[in-house]
This record gives structure tokens, sequence and C-alpha cells, in this order.
């Protein structure tokens, strides 16, 4: 069992590590201070927008915008509105929906203007759209956004002082093309005094916000967004991930102008994208506080900015578990590479390369049987009849379960009964600093998840050969220390700022979990802090990068997390102690007998009641 602690320890962490990257913080209820984001004050407006659906040139739209008007006069905004047609696509569109065949409708957006201290400088433009989906209450699209807009717009206000204006642009017609957005960004006089803006979206109902799109050459962009935002949830990885797929916002439009421009949105709980059943009651109002915090500061520290953000070459960044943006160069990622590299090299020449090209191939063996596992898996959940979009996204928790228990089951196959020397890891890290090198030469701001994995493994497997000398011991406590206190400090916030605990009993806890890891650690001497906590650290990371990416594309590529998978298991293998063959073979079988159960749960389960009313596949 001593053997198998440093894995049972990583693998508690890891866990405990992605629930507090996925988890959104508690909401702030009515009563806080004025100049903060309350997502209690913003359900208001949520539940007031979003009563019943509302589509483009409905009276149902039209008491929407009147109510949006009348609160921004209540906060001292000037109100303006903004009518188009809407085209041929947009107008064929609304006919399926409601069944008839109506002329091309009229978009209205309405608009509001906070007046800053300097009226001639760029101005700040938050925007969400006001319309619906057929059938739809769409409280978290986009009523969250429009709230959230309105909330900032008080707490804005309640600070006072701000020095430049800020214009509030709610469009209509989002839903059918993007018009309203389109018409504002092409003909209004208004768009020349905007300097910046920020969009906020969701698809389904709950989950972290995550800033995942920026302007071009976004580097002085990032850096203001890390410096404002207290809990963050960036990633550079994923704006790159956006920016290839065939999706669009009312960002869209904007994105092609002058502007230093940020998109946010919330994807959790996806089955509730477009549905009935998106009803304020059904919102997470944690996802509801964690844009408004974002977006707040966000905004904030471009009205105050002297000067809005330039063009710079676009950087690397993500958020370290919501504590910080971490945010660098892209070039410096090969440093970085070169850092990594020379570690696994120290390391093969210290101890030899023995096991290296078992270590490579069974790594390789590894990512395709993984990836064609997930894509059997999600051939066997999908059947025969052709599969609806809106099922497929309510179906999200299962298929994450499936994935989960085919990449256990395709570890226990590769890696169940090994027990890699040091050359055998160094050799299953070699197609991952294959992948790492392609991706900092053809996606740099990308690469940093192949790159600081390799970079954390190779540190861990250099410490723990050097603990012997002076140089060994100060390396391996400076990384423990920043390792412990990044893991720490997350779980921390976890118990305290989305749990609700209290920080007396949080700290409590902590330095309780401390003094154990450290009369553990004093017992066994192979149980170096380090040994564990990078392995930690990492697979938390991409636990919570693949439920990430089962939200955005697991209804249809759920095969994209083998590449997580492989990274989380290269670091594992330092602390895998290894089974008996007959067990792994067993608990691997298990694993995949189970994956298909839940693919057939998939296969077999009635549609969803969630599912968009106006639509038997994606229109």
């Amino acid at each position: 069992m001593i053997r198998k602690w440093p894995l049972v320890l990583a693998l508690l962490l890891a866990i405990g590590l992605a629930i507090r990257a996925t988890t959104p913080p508690a909401p702030v209820m009515a009563g806080s201070p004025p100049g903060h984001f309350s997502a209690d004050l913003a359900m208001a407006d949520v539940r007031a927008i979003s009563a019943i659906p509302h589509i483009t040139a409905t009276p149902e739209n039209a008491q929407v915008r009147d109510y949006l008007a009348s609160r921004m006069r209540a906060l001292g905004m000037t109100v303006s509105t903004e009518q188009g047609t809407v085209d041929a696509r947009g107008t064929d569109k609304r006919n399926r929906w409601t069944g008839r065949n109506d002329p091309p409708a009229t978009l209205t957006n309405v608009i509001g203007v906070l007046p800053g201290q300097d009226r001639t400088a760029p101005a700040v433009l938050l925007m969400a759209h006001h319309d619906t989906v057929w059938g739809s209450p769409g409280a978290a699209d986009d009523s969250a956004g429009v709230a959230a807009a309105l909330e900032v717009v008080r707490a804005v206000k309640a600070r006072g002082g701000q020095r430049r204006d800020l214009i509030v642009l709610l469009t209509d017609a989002e839903e059918l093309g993007l018009q309203g957005a389109r018409q504002f960004f092409a003909a209004n006089p208004l768009r020349a005094r905007v300097g910046a803006v920020i969009n906020m979206e969701a698809r389904g109902g709950g989950g972290r916000t995550t800033l995942f799109q920026t302007s071009r050459d976004n580097g002085a962009a990032v850096r203001l967004y890390a410096a404002a935002v207290d809990r963050p949830g960036a990633s550079s990885l994923s704006a790159f991930v956006y920016s290839v797929l065939p999706n669009d916002t009312d960002l869209t439009p904007a994105i092609k102008g002058p502007y230093t421009a940020y998109n946010f949105a919330f994807i959790g709980r996806s089955g509730l994208y477009h549905s009935p059943l998106a009803t304020p009651d059904r919102l997470d109002q944690g996802a509801l506080q964690d844009m408004g915090d974002q977006v707040l500061g966000l905004t904030a520290a471009l009205l105050a900015a002297p000067e809005l953000p330039g063009k710079a070459p676009s950087a690397v960044f993500f958020d370290l578990f919501g504590l910080i943006t971490l945010t660098w160069p892209a070039w410096l990622g090969w440093g970085l590479l070169g850092l990594a590299v020379l570690g696994l090299a120290w390391v093969a020449w210290r101890d030899g390369l023995t096991g290296a090209l078992g270590g490579a191939g069974r790594m390789v063996a590894f990512i395709v049987l993984a990836g064609t596992a997930f894509f059997a898996l999600n051939k066997l959940s999908l059947g025969m009849a052709p599969s609806n979009y809106y099922d497929r996204l309510a179906a999200i928790p299962l298929l994450e379960a499936m994935v989960a228990l085919g990449g256990i089951a395709a570890f226990l196959a590769v890696f169940g009964s090994w027990r890699g020397s040091p050359g055998g890891i160094v050799g299953a890290a070699m197609p991952l600093l294959g992948l790492a090198v392609a991706a900092q030469a053809m996606a740099p701001t990308a690469a940093y998840i192949l790159v600081l994995p390799l970079l954390i493994v190779a540190a861990v497997l250099v410490l723990e050969r050097s603990g012997a000398t002076l140089a060994g011991r100060i390396g391996e406590t400076l990384l423990s220390l920043l390792l412990l206190g990044t893991i720490l400090l997350a779980l921390g916030e976890l118990l305290r700022d989305s749990l609700g605990w209290p920080t007396w009993l949080v700290v409590a806890l902590l330095v309780l979990a401390v003094m154990a890891l450290r009369m553990v650690s004093a017992a066994q001497d192979h149980l170096k802090l380090s040994h564990w906590a990078g392995p930690a650290l990492v697979l938390g990371y991409m636990i919570a990068l693949g439920h990430q990416l089962m939200q955005g594309v697991g209804p249809t590529m759920p095969y994209g997390a083998a590449l997580p998978l492989a990274i989380g298991a290269l670091a594992v293998l330092p602390v895998w102690p290894g089974l008996a063959p007959r067990r792994a073979r067993a608990l691997g079988a298990g694993a995949l007998l189970a994956a298909c159960a839940v693919a057939l749960w998939v296969q077999l389960d009635p549609p969803a009641e969630s599912r968009a009313v106006y639509s038997d596949s994606k229109k």
C-alpha cells in the first residue's frame, strides 16, 4: 500500500483541483456593497426578461424592449433604439419556426449610454442579445448576458468617477443570424466612438464563464484582463479552438473592426441550450455571478485606463484553477520547451535509456487506442438513426462518463501492469514532446497545454534523482512550495468561495492537511511532496480541460479528449505502481464494459424533454 500512496494522494488532489476549476462562485446576495456585482439583483432582470419566449418582431419582444429601455433610463443612461430589416436567410429561419410565410421582420436594437468624464475618449461597449429562439424563454441565452450588462452598469455607477462613456448595446435578431450586431457595426454612427467591446453569451445554463475569444494581436488586452479580474476563467487554447470552429456570436461583426474585443460565455448544463426548460429557476446563479464578476472587473479597468489596450503580439494566457491568469509572450514557449528537453535529457543521461523505446511505443499505442475507443463508443451511443443535436447536448454528462470509463480501460490495457523505469517514462514523453514542438510552431498560444506538463514531469524526475545534493534539496523545496501552495490555495478557495465554508475552518483544515502530508513524507523517503504534487497539478488541470472539451465538442468529437488524457497519463506514470497483469486486465475489461453500457444508455434513452421545440436537427 505504501507504494500506492503517491498515486492516491495525486488522484484525490487532482479531483479536488478539477472541481475547483469547473465550479462557479456562489452568488452574491442583494445588500452586498453597492460597487459589487450581485447575481441576486441581476436575477430580477432575468425573471422579467425571460418570463416567456420572445423572438424578434413579436409583441412579447416589444414588451422586453420596453422593459429594458425603462431599466436603462432608471440607471441614468441615455436610451435610443435602432431598427433594421431581417435579411432573407433570417426571414426563412423565422418562418420555419412560426410555420407562416411572413415578410421580412423589423429588428430593434436597444442602446444606452452612461456618460463618462471625458466624452471624447473611446467608449467601452457591453453587448448581449435580447431576442430568443422559438419556444425558449432564454434565461441563459441571452437574458443572463443582458441582465449582467445592466447589473454591471449599476455597479459602475455606484463606484462613480468613470473616465469614459459606457455603452450598452442589446441587439435583436442574434438568433436569426447576428442581424442586430451586423446592423450596428455596419451603419450606426455610435460605432465610431467605441474603443473596446465586451460580448456576453451562453450555450447552456451554468458552469464557469470563460474568456474564449479576443481580438487579434491581444497581448495588451490580455495583460489588462489578467490584472483586472480576481477570479479569472480564460484560455488561449479555447480561443484557438474557437477560431477553427464554424461558430459565430454577436462579436463576429465587431472582431473585424479596430476594436479591442473580448467574448465571454458559459456552456455548462448544455441540455438547456435553446430549450423550453431554460427558465430563470433553472439558471445557475453562480454562472451569472461568475460572468458578472469578470465583466465588471474588466469593464472597470477599461473605463479607468488612460489609454485602451492597443495591438500587441498575441500572448499565451490561461487561468490557474481560477486563482490567477498566467500570461507570457508566445515565443517564450520555446524556452520552456527547451528546459523540459534538458531535464528529460539529463534523466536519460543519468539513468540510461532502458525501456525508452517501449515507453514511447506504449504512449503512441495509448493515444491511438483511446482515440479509437472514444470514436467507437461515440458511434455506439449514436446508433443507426440520425442524431438530434439537442439530445446530444442533453447527454453530455453521460458522454463524459462514457469517455472517462473508456479512457481508464485504455490506460489499464496499455500501462496497467507497467511500472516504468526513468528511461521508460522519458520515452513515453517523446511522442508528446513531438506534438509540443509541432504545436509551438503552428499554434504557439495553444501549445502550453503540452509544454508546461512536460516541464513539470521533467522537473519531478530530475529532483527525484538529485535530492541528495544541496542543489537538489533546494530545488525540491522550492518546487514543493510552489506546487503545494497552488494546490492548497485552490482547494481552500473552493471550500470558502464556492461551498461557503467559514474562513477559520478552511484555514484549520489546510494547516492540518499540511501537517499530515509532512508527517507522511517524513515517514517515507520516496514520498517527496513534488513527487505527487506535480502529477496532481497536471492531472487536475487535464481533468478540467477534458470536461471543458466534452462540453464544447463532446457530442460530435469526444475523441478530442484523447490529448488531455494522454498528458494526464504521462503525469501519473512517475507515481504509477503497476498492477498485477490479471488484475489490470480485469479492471480494464470492467471499465470497457461499463463504458459500453453507458453508450447504450445514451442510444436507448428517450428524446430529452429539454430539446428545442422547433428542430429535429441543429438549425
